[in-house]
């Protein structure tokens, strides 16, 4: 799987259809229509060097990255990063104009003297409603759906896609999340979960302009938080479940906080999905009533108005019986996880509001994959098997546990993870703890630790293993991928390895930067190699 995403990561073109006319008459934004936009949402600080001529300039899109400026599009400077430089790039290559906050209107004005500013006075919903207007509200011809949740964001967002498709990848539907941007136009691997406003709205406007008739998306507690995806129409808002997560100084400063992020994708929703087996449900239905229509699944409650029944497991397959209020009929996952059921009656309860019927979606369902999500890798001789999954918070964990333990009977389990730096410490204490209630040993190692130790993440994982319970720490995350095939080998009976929290990615974030670095299935399949190199007869 690693070489296969790999030459699909870099940004490329594809061929668009034309914009029908209809669409391209609506593009008539303005400097002097922005500046009375944000004024109306009293948004605006003030304006610099806009006179009634360059008031009229045409203005057909925002860019927050000086790369990806083009000609007649605002410029937004943001960020402590920011340097003055990249305003300088952005007018070169055809900036109309700069949008800034007010603590560095000062220094832009002198630097840019007679250039057009917009000066906000929040800057992040000044930049959300902006992109809107200016990229022309293609939300408005698009169909567009948003997940969020603690856990299954991305493999929701894959099997939708498999069944919008129609079984012809990249054909209809566009794809915005952790793993993969593709928008009709532009397909890259992506940075954030949600991006950044201009850019989303960017990614939109492609999608229109390509023709696509839907655009899926994960939708991040950051995104929902720092108004990311303000001013953005969703057509189905899907709320998975809720856990503790992402609650650091740098994140959410509590629980109440992260929630009540997350909660506020139903404000700009027409239809809510919603998993009745969600913790503090009462309260995620009491604020997706606000949404115009309801639709609930459940893999327990058949109260629910999309649920499941005759739940099978076995080697990498799932399986059960799907109701819906229009049909019933057997749905088979391949991919491993029982947990796969709830994202799959999710992706079947979109469908229902979609107005999407069984034949479209039972056989899609079965051939859907998710990179680096429960991806299963046998060894020639059976003898070893690895599990590579992006399971790295608690309820993941609460998730895929419990699972792989029924559906892998017999099997001794290797767990290889880590923690991340700079965010979410309580990772640290929580994810030794859920994994040595059913891993047979665990090995600790490095996960995008940015600026802290990875000798100290290590440390503190260690200290909060239950006693009794064997585990080792190995740095370098290569080598503990190879200590977990030399362990599955070398004891009795067959074993499950399960390599946590990277999943598919090809890059780990190591103090400021993002450094390159193999896929743990791609190490994972060389060790195998190795080892039946080194002992032919074993």
């Amino acid at each position: 799987m690693g070489s296969w995403w790999r030459a699909r990561t870099a940004r490329r073109p594809v061929t668009a259809r034309p914009v029908p006319p209809a669409i391209l008459g609506t593009m008539n934004t303005t400097l002097a229509s922005l500046a009375r936009l944000l004024d109306r949402r009293g948004l605006l600080a003030t304006t610099a060097n806009i006179s009634a001529e360059k008031g009229a300039t045409p203005v057909t899109g925002v860019d927050c990255d000086s790369r990806v400026v083009v000609p007649a599009h605002v410029f937004v400077c943001k960020g402590t990063a920011f340097k003055p430089a990249y305003l300088a790039s952005a007018l070169e290559k055809g900036a109309v104009a700069y949008l800034c906050d007010e603590g560095r209107a000062t220094e832009l004005a002198a630097g840019a003297p007679n250039v057009p500013a917009l000066v906000a006075t929040n800057l992040r919903r000044a930049m959300a409603l902006a992109s809107a207007e200016a990229f022309g509200h293609p939300d408005h011809d698009l169909s567009v759906i948003g997940i969020t949740g603690t856990k299954g964001k991305s493999t929701v967002s894959y099997m939708l896609r498999a069944v919008l498709d129609g079984g012809e990848p990249y054909a209809r539907a566009g794809i915005m999340g952790s793993i993969e941007t593709f928008d009709g136009v532009e397909r890259e691997e992506s940075h954030n979960t949600t991006p950044e406003s201009p850019d989303l709205w960017r990614h939109l406007a492609n999608a229109r302009k390509a023709g696509l008739a839907y655009v899926d998306m994960e939708v991040s507690s950051q995104a929902l938080k720092y108004d990311r995806v303000t001013g953005l129409d969703l057509t189905v808002a899907c709320f998975l479940n809720i856990g503790r997560d992402h609650i650091s100084p740098v994140e959410h400063p509590d629980f109440e906080d992260y929630f009540a992020s997350k909660l506020r994708i139903f404000d700009q929703a027409r239809v809510a999905v919603v998993n009745l087996d969600s913790d503090e449900i009462q309260t995620i239905l009491s604020r997706a009533r606000r949404c115009e229509r309801v639709v609930t699944f459940s893999a327990k409650d058949r109260s629910a108005d999309v649920w499941a029944s005759d739940i099978q497991s076995a080697y990498g397959m799932v399986s059960f019986t799907a109701h819906t209020p229009g049909w019933e009929g057997p749905v088979c996952l391949g991919m491993p996880g029982l947990f796969n059921v709830d994202n799959a009656l999710a992706t079947i309860a979109i469908c229902e509001v979609l107005g999407i019927g069984y034949e479209r979606i039972a056989e899609p369902l079965s051939r859907a994959r998710v990179p680096g999500r429960m991806e299963l890798i046998p060894s020639p001789d059976t003898k070893v098997v690895a599990l590579v999954d992006y399971a790295h918070n608690k309820l993941s964990y609460q998730r895929f546990f419990p699972s792989v333990k029924e559906e892998f009977p017999g099997y001794r389990i290797i767990a290889v993870f880590g923690a991340p730096g700079g965010k979410a410490y309580e990772r640290r204490r929580e994810l030794p703890q859920e994994a040595a209630r059913y891993a047979d040993y665990l090995i600790y190692t490095e996960e995008d630790p940015a600026n802290d130790p990875v000798e100290e993440i290590c440390r503190q994982m260690a200290d909060a293993t239950p006693q009794g319970v064997a585990h080792e720490v190995i740095l370098d995350r290569e080598e503990a991928i190879r200590r977990a095939v030399q362990l599955g080998y070398e004891g009795e009976g067959p074993a499950l390895l399960c390599l946590l929290a990277k999943g598919d990615e090809t890059r780990q974030h190591e103090g400021d930067e993002f450094v390159p670095c193999r896929t743990d299935g791609d190490i994972y399949q060389e060790a195998v190699r190795n080892w039946h190199a080194a002992h032919p007869k074993a």
